[in-house]
């Protein structure tokens, strides 16, 4: 079952993303124009609508920050730590087969803090979740590839856990619970992008494990002037990813993969 939705989410995304979903419109709409049927109108607008939003308007930005400004970091930080739990997502993985180099995305702030964070409590574990998030799964995946970046920053391996088949945020949840096996009053840290983290923090909850909240890879803020910070075709992948966690927070909430439809910071 857990097979199918893996696979279902996939080929659903791939259609219903926002970018190519309004690519898809535009071409319908202009295809039904040139036969000369005026209902093309509609799924034109459609299409070219979104691009002009999120050209003109701070549509990116309006629906990142109400994720990434949902959980902040401790104040002041924990000072005994058993784990830093770093989520998968950082790693260009054929970029890694193809060079024989780890890849890392406009995600690498998870790896560098999870590092830092190693560090900073040179008694706890660095932890990382993520196998391969591909279908058809093929070449390293992103705990090798975690594995040999982690090696090379001079982290011993006696601090290292790998859990290289989840594929996506509730299986690292379920599986960093089972492969951990927390136990009461442990603090544990978990880092991954500020706009990921409501549904990471949600699965995780809903799978039994208390974790602190460690937010990174931020890309927007409330100052204006941040708002148009970026190219526009990187505002049109920051909304597509705003859009993808929107979606996915209301389709875990639905399946019983987090505690709540949004989840909230708990008075600690």
């Amino acid at each position: 079952m857990q097979d199918a939705l893996f696979v279902v989410s996939k080929l659903f995304w791939t259609v219903a993303a926002p970018n190519t979903a309004a690519l898809l419109l535009a071409i319908l709409g202009a295809a039904l124009l040139w036969r000369g049927r005026r209902s093309g109108r509609w799924p034109l607008a459609l299409g070219l609508g979104w691009y002009a939003a999120v050209f003109f308007l701070p549509v990116a930005s309006f629906l990142t920050l109400p994720l990434e400004e949902r959980f902040a970091r401790p104040q002041p930080p924990p000072t005994n730590v058993a784990g830093i739990i770093v989520l998968g997502g950082a790693v260009e993985q054929r970029l890694t087969a193809a060079h024989g180099i780890p890849a890392l995305n406009g995600a690498a702030e998870r790896m560098t803090e999870g590092v830092a964070l190693a560090l900073r409590y040179p008694q706890a574990r660095l932890v990382f979740t993520g196998g391969s998030a591909a279908v058809v799964p093929g070449g390293p995946t992103e705990a090798d590839t975690a594995r040999r970046l982690f090696s090379d920053l001079g982290l011993p391996e006696s601090r290292l856990v790998f859990d290289d088949e989840s594929r996506n945020t509730w299986e690292n949840a379920v599986l960093s619970r089972r492969m951990l096996d927390p136990k009461p009053g442990e603090t544990w840290i978990m880092v991954t992008s500020a706009s990921h983290m409501p549904r990471a923090v949600g699965c995780f909850r809903a799978a039994g494990f208390d974790i602190v909240p460690w937010p990174v890879n931020y890309t927007t803020g409330r100052d204006p002037g941040l708002w148009y910070n970026w190219p526009f075709p990187t505002r049109l992948n920051q909304a597509e990813w705003a859009m993808r966690e929107w979606v996915g927070l209301v389709a875990y909430h639905l399946l019983g993969r987090t505690d709540a439809w949004f989840p909230a910071p708990r008075a600690r």
